[in-house]
């Protein structure tokens, strides 16, 4: 019985003690309730206990002290603190225990200067800051002077707030991809951007900085370059943004904001941006442009120019507004896509008057403005894997921008048959004229017209489409006579077909000829054949041993030739008609002449053709040269080449013509020259322009010259290459920039310069009494003024009118995360300067840009 009231005496005893437990109070500060409803009563409860920390605190420092009734844990030097992904180190770290509330100064040095940062890593993201303040409780941080390292820039804040682990807010912070300053290789960075407040989020895959007004800073000089707002995203995809204008004056339109627009990803193959020009005269532009890549397949862009341009005072004489259009599409094939069909475009298609009233200043930069020409073209090409023929439609437009009238070509068709032996070998081997006869052949069809820009496409522009097709043949044979000859012959075929023919005649009503167009199927076929033999002679001239010049050698190759063709002008043929011009002369003309498919010749051929080519070098001493000689091209060639027509009533001697070509100073300097001789003398009548070509032979009058010569000087040319390590014994730097320094404490490094001098000079007169002369030299070259400041330049002199053609001086400085140039034009139509700075970082190097671009109005005609 004892033993019973005993058991029942604990039974009360520990349901009691159980019973006080559960009915103390727990902080409100320190834990969280959960209640329980009991089975038996609904008023009782069950407050369950939650711990403060998610997870376990770990810490370590070399001092480490704890203050029990404050509930705090000081540590100090080489102080650590690992909390769930988080990790700081610092030289002192407090934890409060009642705030939740964890916070970490850098190292100080005797005048309270911190010297080493607080280091805060988290979620593989590096921070350094001066003081850091985390609450652990609500995952909020606010740290002094942060530096944070973002793909390849970084932030430097004087405050930074976290409000959770997605967004941070920044005071008074500056952003940079200066590599160096990342590094700590510098204290300050060659360039940032600058701003009052920097929001930061961070996504699952990317994040991005959003600021308010961002201004533009280099080497510590603020720049004219302040946005309003700008958004800088940090991802290895592409991100919709502000693309940011170039600003400057022009004089004819006014103060400018040139590239201000949008740029906005489309799905995984396309992308879209849309560029503005403004001007404060009233000029506009609007530049669409969309992008398209597909791997292994294709890739192209479209891109447009539509504007006004308005030039003067509204009322005045000297107002103009017009309207300027562009309409520009790039399309490549890949070649591994399909070898059997291919397509590509290159469409450039512009209003007449575009580049002589364009406010996209680029075209005035890239010289675009002195086009006189522009061509479109679309190319499918169609192979087959065992027919031997090739099909490449074409259709073309080309605009003369002189002329006003456009070429169109639509479509053009070409259908080429790869070139085959009319015979096969019976050895395998093919000798003899028989066995080697090749044959090559194709059909090409042409749909052609010339017409103005406002008739394209009407009903003026369909009546003169000209139609035709066109048919060659070419056999050609050839075999060796005598071991050292080759004799070939050959023959060619021509047949064409034309929907036009050409009728001429005087009208003396109008007083003048009128070239009529007949809409009537005709067509005409030619032929010609030729016979030549060709061979190679040497020779060489040695000199006695030790001599400058150890030997000449010489190589010749004549070669001659005979080509007949009948007389397609005869009546029967039917290709040639008469008619009398305005002096009552019979003249004759082709049906087919100014055709789309080419004329017939008139009159019979039978010429012997002569070619004599030459090839002449030279050997001298050379201590250079390990074989002790040296060859020096004198002539690489020389050319002379004419023929004699035995059919022909009237001068049966043509023209003779002389080309050379050759390289001096191992071979640096280029030189090639052409020269045309008359044969016959010219007469010329007092009072008349246009000379008369006797039957009087041997004069050898010259009617056309040229002379080109290109020569690129460099450095290298006039001195070995320093090695500077070894010549100077002390190597310093100046920011990235590395010198080499002498015992006068002189700064050396390799100032490499190149300059390109060509010159051009060209004399023509043919049968008439003046010349035509053209003579000019043009420099093209840069120097380093040091390892990273470059000068380069162009110019053209025209030594006739004795003026200087389109010149361009432009600077151009490689920094450590950025490039400047500048281009100057300061003479022709346009003068033109251009400064630009690009940041070379990939997440900055399309969205800040500054670019200060200024024109003059374009000097009036004479």
């Amino acid at each position: 019985m004892d033993k019973t009231v005993f058991k029942n005496i604990l039974q009360i005893l520990i349901i009691l003690i159980f019973n006080s437990f559960l009915a103390q109070q727990t902080p409100k500060k320190l834990t969280e309730t959960t209640v329980v409803k009991d089975t038996i009563s609904k008023k009782d409860t069950i407050v369950v206990q939650k711990e403060a920390l998610d997870d376990v605190l770990d810490t370590k420092a070399d001092d480490q002290r704890r203050d029990v009734p404050k509930k705090m844990i000081y540590l100090n030097r080489n102080a650590q603190v690992k909390y769930q992904d988080m990790q700081i180190d610092a030289d002192y770290i407090s934890i409060d225990e009642t705030k939740n509330m964890i916070f970490a100064r850098g190292k100080l040095d005797s005048i309270g200067k911190i010297v080493e940062p607080v280091i805060t890593t988290q979620a593989g993201k590096k921070y350094e800051t001066n003081e850091f303040s985390y609450n652990y409780k609500t995952k909020q941080a606010i740290a002094y002077n942060a530096r944070t390292e973002e793909s390849e820039g970084i932030i430097v804040a004087e405050k930074t707030k976290k409000y959770n682990d997605s967004v941070f807010i920044m005071r008074r912070a500056i952003f940079t991809t200066d590599d160096y300053f990342i590094k700590k290789k510098d204290t300050a960075a060659d360039y940032h951007l600058k701003a009052q407040y920097i929001k930061m989020v961070k996504g699952k895959n990317s994040s991005s900085l959003i600021t308010g007004p961002i201004g533009f800073v280099i080497e510590g000089v603020p720049t004219p370059l302040i946005m309003p707002f700008g958004i800088i995203p940090f991802s290895e995809k592409r991100s919709a943004g502000i693309l940011i204008p170039s600003f400057g004056e022009r004089e004819d339109v006014g103060f400018f904001l040139n590239g201000i627009g949008y740029y906005q990803p489309i799905g995984e193959h396309f992308d879209l941006k849309v560029l503005a020009d403004i001007y404060t005269k009233g000029s506009w532009n609007l530049r669409p442009e969309m992008n398209y890549l597909k791997k292994y397949r294709y890739s192209g862009n479209f891109s447009a120019d539509i504007g006004t341009t308005v030039r003067g005072i509204k009322g005045l004489d000297d107002y103009s507004k017009t309207g300027t259009y562009r309409i520009a599409w790039r399309h490549t094939q890949d070649t591994k896509a399909n070898p059997f069909l291919t397509f590509s475009a290159s469409v450039d298609v512009t209003s007449q008057t575009f580049y002589n009233n364009t406010v996209n200043n680029n075209y005035i930069m890239d010289q675009s403005v002195l086009r006189t020409q522009q061509n479109s073209t679309l190319t499918l090409t169609k192979r087959f894997l065992k027919l031997p023929a090739t099909i490449t439609g074409t259709a073309s437009y080309s605009q003369n921008f002189a002329t006003g009238l456009a070429d169109l070509r639509l479509p053009q068709m070409n259908v080429a048959i790869n070139q085959f032996y009319l015979f096969g070998s019976k050895t395998g081997v093919r000798s003899g004229l028989i066995e080697n006869i090749t044959v090559n052949t194709g059909l090409n069809l042409t749909n052609f017209v010339s017409t103005g820009e406002g008739e394209l496409f009407t009903k003026a522009m369909w009546d003169k489409l000209q139609t035709g097709i066109k048919n060659n043949i070419t056999l050609g044979t050839n075999t060796t006579i005598a071991k050292y000859f080759t004799f070939s012959l050959g023959a060619n075929i021509d047949n064409a077909l034309t929907t036009k023919t050409l009728t001429k005649y005087y009208d003396p009503i109008i007083n003048k000829e009128v070239d009529q167009i007949n809409k009537k199927v005709a067509g005409y076929s030619t032929f010609s054949t030729t016979a030549s033999l060709q061979t190679q002679l040497y020779g060489q001239a040695n000199f006695k041993k030790g001599a400058s010049i150890e030997a000449i050698r010489h190589m010749m190759t004549p070669s001659i030739g005979f080509t007949y063709s009948p007389d397609f002008g005869g009546s029967g043929f039917g290709y040639f008609r008469n008619y009398y011009n305005a002096t009552g002369a019979l003249t004759p003309y082709s049906i087919f002449d100014n055709g789309i498919v080419g004329a017939p010749t008139s009159g019979m051929v039978g010429a012997l053709g002569f070619n004599i080519g030459n090839n002449i070098e030279m050997k001298v001493k050379s201590k250079s040269d390990s074989t002790g000689v040296k060859k020096i091209k004198i002539f690489e060639s020389l050319n002379l080449s004419g023929s004699y027509n035995f059919a022909a009533k009237t001068h049966p001697w043509s023209v003779i013509s002389v080309n050379g070509q050759s390289s001096f100073f191992d071979n640096k300097l280029s030189v090639n020259t052409s020269l045309t001789l008359d044969p016959y003398k010219i007469l010329y009548i007092p009072g008349e322009e246009q000379g008369i070509r006797t039957e009087n032979f041997g004069h050898f009058s010259v009617q056309g010259f040229n002379v080109q010569l290109s020569y690129p000087l460099s450095s290298e040319l006039f001195g070995e290459k320093t090695d500077y390590a070894k010549k100077y014994g002390s190597k310093g730097e100046i920011r990235n920039e590395n010198y080499y320094f002498d015992n006068d404490n002189y700064a050396h490094f390799d100032q490499a310069w190149t300059l390109n001098v060509n010159a051009n000079y060209a004399y023509s007169r043919g049968a008439t009494r003046t010349s035509n002369k053209i003579a000019s030299i043009g420099l093209d070259g840069s120097i380093k003024l040091t390892p990273y400041w470059n000068i380069n330049g162009s110019t053209h002199y025209d030594m006739v009118t004795k003026d200087l053609a389109y010149t361009r001086i432009g600077f151009s400085r490689d920094q450590r995360s950025f490039s400047i140039n500048f281009n100057w034009v300061p003479f022709g139509q346009y003068k033109v300067y251009d400064f630009f700075i690009g940041i070379k970082a990939n997440i900055l190097s399309d969205a800040l840009k500054y670019k200060d671009r200024s024109f003059t109005q374009p000097n009036p005609p004479f």
